[in-house]
């Protein structure tokens, strides 16, 4: 009898793990090699693990309505969506990246998987480093998964992230998540294409395409970013020509691509920012180099997708599959249906 196939959801919900046996009490002689830890006893200079708090309820993100392009688009849309690409043609891929891509853990919890013998194919024990195509069998923990191939067209969203927010799925101190806010996806999940710091705003482009955050977030793409900057105080013109040459911060030299002065009221000044790096809070640390404290940051462009005008915090747009088609292309991707360029 064959085993039930079970959908990426419910590898989420953890409704494939196996039920549990009822709890058996043990009396202290039956358990001699069980750690202090362990019985909730404490023994001198031991570390005791702090439970995770518990996790804030976050609202559903708004969707945006936005008005339906005109015909013409609109046909070109359906069928972008309707389009698939031949999987007979697909070129073998690692198994940790499509399991990720279809949605049954991040790639890292994959690494751990398959090091831990979790996962086979063809009824083998799989390896790190061992790549499969779409006409092999993978199971996961025992159970047959059914894997996502890039055969369509990928999924796109706009998502004006609110600062308090962070863009992670675990988090031990119960933090509201970006991932608690938006919608599920059936067959796959969203990945961020890059990040932002708890106390960032603005402009956040989530996919279910791999390949496409590797465009848009990998440094040897130098794909722009754009930030609206506050600060206590204003850049000299001396500094402003110093961040353009690049400063040296405590992780290598970083640069700001174009910056110009946008107003500002009292102590407060504005900045326009444009830098070709992701780096852990870059900007502001750019500006704490000049003495300056950024006050509030929001990015508010990406490679060719600025922040919607009409997005409000705490909202998402879905990007039509026109819009999505035109972002692939930029990024010098294939569409279905189409062969790759050399």
């Amino acid at each position: 009898m064959s085993k039930k196939t079970i959908s990426k959801r419910e590898w989420r919900d953890g409704a494939a793990a196996k039920p549990k046996k009822a709890a058996v009490k043990k009396t202290a002689a039956e358990r001699p090699s069980e750690s202090r830890a362990q019985t909730g006893f404490q023994t001198a200079g031991a570390a005791v693990k702090t439970p995770a708090a518990p996790k804030q309820r976050a609202a559903k993100a708004k969707k945006l309505v936005v008005r339906n392009p005109n015909r013409k688009i609109m046909e070109r849309a359906r069928d972008l969506k309707e389009k698939r690409a031949d999987l007979s043609r697909f070129a073998p891929e690692r198994l940790q990246k499509v399991l990720a891509a279809s949605g049954v853990g991040s790639r890292r919890e994959m690494e751990e998987w398959i090091g831990n013998g979790w996962v086979t194919v063809n009824g083998r024990v799989a390896g790190l480093g061992d790549k499969i195509t779409p006409d092999d069998q993978v199971s996961v923990k025992g159970s047959p998964v059914k894997l996502k191939w890039a055969d369509r067209l990928p999924r796109i969203i706009l998502y004006y992230k609110q600062e308090g927010e962070i863009v992670s799925r675990d988090d031990p101190q119960g933090r509201v998540s970006i991932f608690d806010r938006l919608p599920q996806t059936a067959s796959s999940r969203w990945v961020a294409i890059g990040r932002l710091d708890i106390n960032t705003s603005g402009l956040l482009i989530l996919t279910t395409s791999g390949e496409l955050v590797q465009r848009f977030a990998h440094p040897s793409f130098e794909v722009e970013r754009e930030y609206a900057v506050r600060t206590l105080g204003a850049l000299t013109a001396e500094q402003i020509r110093l961040l353009t040459e690049g400063v040296m911060l405590e992780d290598g030299l970083a640069k700001v691509e174009r910056i110009r002065e946008n107003g500002g009221e009292g102590v407060n000044k504005w900045y326009s920012v444009v830098i070709k790096e992701g780096r852990n809070r870059e900007v502001r640390r750019i500006f704490e180099s000049q003495g300056l404290t950024v006050s509030r940051l929001v990015r508010v462009g990406f490679g060719p997708i600025a922040l919607p005008n009409r997005l409000k915090r705490g909202q998402f747009y879905e990007l039509n599959p026109a819009e999505v088609a035109n972002i692939v292309k930029w990024a010098d991707m294939p569409l279905p249906g189409e062969r790759r360029r050399r």
